[in-house]
C-alpha cells in the first residue's frame, strides 16, 4: 500500500493568506524554520496507478499537479484518480470536488450519509456538479464493523468508524454531531496484511477507537493545535479547540499522551492548523514531538506499508 500526503495542513494551510500570527509572519520573513503546507488530503494505492483520494482539498490543482502520478496521461484527458473517499463535509475537505467538475465520467465518492446530506442542502456541491461530470454516490458504513471495498482500488479493504468531531457551520447538526459527521478510516493492504488508520479530525477517543488505533501498522491523525487554547493564545480567535472538533496534542487525556500509549504504529500528526508551534522545526514543541518518535506530516511525505 502506497500513501502519499498531498497536504499536511488544516484549513487556510500555511502560511494562511491572512494571518499574521507568529508562525505565519516568521514563514513569510524567512525568520521561522518551518516548511510551507496545502489543505489535508492524501492519496493511496495498492498498486502504484489507481489512487483513491481521501478529501479534496481547496489546493488540490496544486496538489495534483505536485504529484505527476495523478497524471498517468495515457489519454487525451486522464487521471488516476479511481475514487474520492469523504471524511466529512467541511469545506476545507469537500471545496475541492469543484476543480474535479471536468471529469469525463461522474465521481465515484465515497461518504457517509450525513455527509451527503450537507452536500445536498448547506453547501451543494452534488448538486452543483450535476451540471458538469455529476456524482456517483456510494453508501459508506461508518459501524466500525462493516468493511467495504472500491472495485478501482484493488487490493485494499476499508473499515469506517464514526468519530467525536463538529459538523460544519453550514450543518443543522452544528454543536449536535451525529455518528457518520466525521469518521476515521482503516485501510488494509489485502495481500501484504499491513493497516493504515486515518483520522485528520479527532475531538476524543474512546475504547472502541482505541481499537482501531492499536492494531495499525501506520496513524496518519489529527494534529490540528498544540494546546486547546491555542487560537486565543496567538490572538486570532476565540474558540478552544474541542468546541472545533480536535483534541489538542497536549494537556491530560491529549492526543501526545494517547499515542505515547501506543508500541507498535508508526505515529504521525496531520492537519496541521497554522498557530501551531511543532510547525517549527526549532521549537520545544517539536522537540517533544521528535523525542516521543512522533512525525509530523508535510506535503509530499511518502509512506510504503
Amino acid at each position: 500500500m502506497l500513501i502519499h500526503v498531498l497536504g499536511a495542513g488544516a484549513g487556510g494551510g500555511f502560511p494562511q493568506w491572512n494571518c499574521n500570527c507568529d508562525n505565519c509572519a516568521g514563514l513569510r520573513d524567512g525568520t521561522l524554520h518551518a516548511t510551507a503546507r496545502t489543505q489535508s488530503s492524501i492519496a493511496i494505492s495498492g498498486n502504484g496507478v489507481d489512487w483513491v483520494l481521501f478529501n479534496a482539498s481547496p489546493d488540490i490543482r496544486t496538489q495534483l499537479m505536485a504529484f505527476p502520478a495523478m497524471q498517468p496521461a495515457r489519454a487525451r484527458r486522464d487521471t488516476a484518480i479511481c475514487a474520492v473517499v469523504l471524511m466529512d463535509s467541511q469545506i476545507d475537505h469537500t471545496t475541492g470536488l469543484l476543480m474535479l467538475r471536468e471529469n469525463g465520467a461522474p465521481l465515484d465518492l465515497y461518504c457517509t450519509d450525513m455527509v451527503k446530506q450537507d452536500l445536498s442542502s448547506g453547501f451543494p456541491l452534488f448538486e452543483v456538479l450535476k451540471h458538469y461530470c455529476g456524482v456517483e454516490w456510494h453508501a459508506v458504513p461508518y459501524d466500525g464493523e462493516q468493511a467495504f471495498e472500491i472495485p478501482q482500488a484493488p487490493g485494499l479493504r476499508f473499515t469506517a468508524v464514526p468519530l467525536r468531531s463538529e459538523a460544519p457551520p453550514y450543518s443543522p447538526r452544528r454543536h449536535n454531531a451525529q455518528p457518520g459527521d466525521n469518521i476515521g478510516m482503516q485501510v488494509e493492504d489485502l495481500a501484504k496484511g499491513t493497516r493504515l488508520f486515518y483520522a485528520p479530525g479527532l475531538g476524543g477517543v474512546d475504547e472502541h477507537l482505541l481499537s482501531f488505533l492499536r492494531a495499525a501498522d501506520c496513524l496518519l491523525v489529527d494534529g490540528t493545535f498544540w494546546s486547546e487554547d491555542e487560537m486565543i493564545r496567538r490572538e486570532v480567535g476565540t474558540k478552544p479547540a474541542s468546541t472545533m472538533g480536535h483534541l489538542a496534542q497536549s494537556g491530560e487525556g491529549g492526543m501526545l499522551s494517547v499515542l505515547n500509549s501506543l508500541e507498535t504504529p508508526r505515529k504521525i500528526l496531520i492537519h496541521i492548523n497554522n498557530t501551531n508551534p511543532i510547525l517549527d522545526e526549532r521549537s520545544i514543541e517539536r522537540a517533544t514531538l521528535d523525542a516521543a518518535g512522533i512525525e509530523v506530516a508535510f506535503d509530499g511525505l511518502e509512506i510504503d506499508l
